[in-house]
């Protein structure tokens, strides 16, 4: 049994249900497509309007990020995507009290302005890379760390072995650095430093992620894995996401990370039914 998580305002009570966590993307460049900085909408009244319907729809937490994770996406400096979030962040918590929130970004600088504008959630999508600084950030501010499996390159011996011992690594160093054991969630990185045969194998082995004794987010929306599937641009993945969700949740998974908030829901609910029992 894992201990509840609080995030923000909210405490997660892991295992009764599974929780969703809808995407914002402060960008022009999103693999998705719903990235807010490519089109004409003034970004955060468009922001505040995707917030309020995710959390309408059903989403537990918001995720926002200001720069692109998608491969050959253009790097931006800190200041720039600084200038992205916060304000978002700002309007966000100013509007949703009552909703978590989580800033996505490899940029410590980036993340602690975040949290004063009030992030409740480090997701550190180089949680297992060298630097320890996102860990010592939340230790000092007493805040959640996701902590997401990704390497550089998509070399393995042993893949799911060397995926574990990854995440064991870091979640061990972030304890030493302070942060609490019931403040970690962990990340598998479906689509960081994988191929698609890698990404495959990590949706049919995801329970071996429990020995790690963590809370997993699974994070598959849209993403070219499934479009390499099926055939699909990532507008029509749709099906494919729900796929994994369901199944996910099968194998232990306590959230998700999705960009189509309902259908996920619905899918989540229809899978705790069966599997939880809730």
């Amino acid at each position: 049994m894992i201990t509840p998580t609080r995030i923000g305002p909210s405490t997660f009570a892991w295992g009764e249900r599974t929780f969703v966590m809808g995407i914002i993307n402060v960008t022009p460049d999103s693999f998705s497509n719903d990235g807010l900085l490519a089109g004409s909408a003034e970004p955060i009244e468009a922001a505040l309007a995707t917030g309020l319907r995710m959390v309408a729809e059903g989403a537990d937490i918001l995720d926002v990020g200001g720069e692109s994770t998608r491969p050959g996406h253009e790097p931006v400096d800190a200041n720039e995507e600084r200038a992205r979030v916060v304000p978002i962040v700002a309007a966000l918590r100013a509007a949703l009290p009552g909703t978590p929130l989580s800033i996505d970004t490899t940029k410590v600088v980036v993340a602690e302005a975040a949290l004063a504008a009030g992030a409740d959630l480090i997701n550190d999508v180089w949680g297992v890379g060298a630097d320890d600084s996102m860990a010592r950030l939340a230790a000092d501010h007493g805040v959640p760390l996701l902590i997401m499996h990704n390497r550089a390159e998509a070399r393995y011996t042993s893949f799911i072995p060397e995926v574990i011992a990854d995440l064991e690594h870091a979640i061990e160093r972030a304890l030493k650095l302070g942060v609490g054991w019931d403040d970690l969630i962990i990340d598998p990185g479906f689509g960081f430093g994988k191929t698609s045969d890698h990404n495959l194998e990590l949706l049919r082995e995801l329970a071996s992620l429990r020995l790690l004794g963590r809370p997993i987010l699974l994070g598959t929306s849209r993403k070219s894995t499934l479009g390499l599937v099926l055939d699909l641009p990532a507008a029509d993945r749709l099906e494919a996401t729900l796929a994994t969700t369901a199944l996910g949740i099968a194998a232990g998974v306590d959230l998700v990370r999705v960009h189509d908030v309902t259908a996920n829901v619905r899918a989540a609910r229809m899978t705790d039914a069966i599997v939880r029992a809730s």
